[in-house]
């Protein structure tokens, strides 16, 4: 890794963006930001602006930009070159098709992040992915066009990096399942008469990892398995079959790959995103971590549990989206995205996070082989549906 490689990160002020910029820190001499984008927190982005220097910043949100605009103008007299960006959404698609950069790191939350995604691997691009919505929605066609174009296609998600890592160096062919690992989040043992009744401040509280609300939302339904499972069916090119769940409370083993002879690989490390994050910025290479390493204690209480689908309804419904493909998985994560905003905003309870999605799923005309704007026109058709 004598060349530092160039890296574009899209979605910095989230709990991704930010880990990600603590291992650009860590490893200064290997890795540079040339451009950083970010939603409604633009704030958190003047930091980084002003340590990071990139060549350009973007602010996604129109209201957030309206106000970025006159807040980053001064840094101009600081000597600080960075050229802003307002446009929107569509700022995200030209940093992709036009900067100069090794490694698009994108972590845009939900299918905004989608295009962006699409134009990196069109140019051949390292695509670090913390966005599983893309595969969600067009695994197919974007696994199609970096086949196509040579771009790796590289998960930044835990479960995804672990597969990724026990696969390194085995033959395909020889794979009999993956086996994604879920904590089962905060209500794993609550009656599920009772999780009628839960509220956003305890969904929020998710017992080992620390993330945005949104995910935190999908952790506690497991919507975030569901999702995974969608995901991992495109990234490894797997079929249903091939594709399993466990519950893991500790979330010390991240996913694990049984093969033919019934051996199993699993990989273990701490609950801290910067190891995936930093895996797949460095591949294929190891460099040290910033945090500290796993000890006996932290490894030694670990239990595996089978799923209760009663409780998780979400994860089978995901696996019948894996199954039957199509603009399905659109339909199914514009849904969720809009149940889990409708939640917590207060406006339905926990229950209809998953009713919404299976309604506007059960409604859902599915196009087995989709063109993008077949997707696209899925996605906004569930929107509809789900805010009715």
């Amino acid at each position: 890794m004598a060349k530092k490689k160039r890296i574009l990160l899209l979605g910095c002020s989230g709990s991704i963006g930010v880990s990600t910029l603590d291992v650009v820190r860590k490893h200064a001499d290997k890795f540079e930001i040339v451009g950083l984008a970010c939603g409604k927190r633009y704030e958190a982005m003047l930091d980084q602006v002003k340590e990071f220097r990139p060549k350009v910043a973007a602010v996604t949100d129109k209201t957030a930009a309206i106000e970025a605009r006159g807040l980053a103008e001064p840094l101009r007299t600081q000597g600080i070159k960075t050229e802003w960006m307002f446009d929107g959404a569509a700022s995200l698609i030209d940093l992709a098709k036009n900067l100069d950069y090794d490694i698009m790191l994108a972590a845009v939350t939900g299918a905004a992040g989608l295009p962006a995604c699409l134009e990196a691997a069109k140019r051949g691009k390292r695509l670090a992915l913390a966005n599983k919505e893309s595969l969600v929605m067009t695994g197919p066609i974007l696994t199609d066009i970096c086949r196509k174009t040579g771009a790796e296609l590289l998960p930044v998600d835990s479960e995804h990096s672990a597969i990724f890592q026990c696969l390194r160096g085995e033959d395909h062919g020889e794979i009999k399942r993956v086996i994604l690992t879920a904590s089962g989040g905060p209500f794993r043992t609550t009656p599920i008469s009772d999780l009628k009744n839960v509220t956003v401040q305890q969904a929020l509280k998710h017992p080992t990892w620390q993330m945005g609300p949104k995910i935190t939302i999908d952790s506690a339904t497991l919507f975030n398995k569901a999702l995974e499972v969608v995901e991992a069916r495109w990234l490894f090119d797997l079929t249903r079959q091939q594709i399993d769940a466990v519950i893991h409370p500790q979330s010390v083993i991240h996913s694990m790959v049984e093969f033919v002879d019934h051996s199993i690989i699993a990989q273990l490390g701490p609950t801290d995103m910067k190891i995936p994050i930093q895996y797949a910025l460095s591949y294929p290479h190891r460099i040290e971590a910033s945090i500290p390493p796993a000890t006996m204690k932290f490894m030694g209480n670990m239990t595996l549990e089978e799923v209760n689908y009663e409780r998780f309804p979400a994860l089978k419904l995901g696996f019948e989206v894996a199954a039957e493909g199509g603009t399905l998985g659109a339909c199914f994560n514009a849904a969720n995205e809009v149940a889990v905003e409708r939640f917590l905003g207060g406006d339905i309870g926990y229950l209809d996070i998953y009713a919404t999605v299976k309604r506007v799923c059960d409604a859902h005309k599915n196009t087995a082989h989709p063109t993008l704007e077949q997707v696209l026109d899925a996605d906004r058709n569930a929107r509809e549906q789900a805010r009715k």
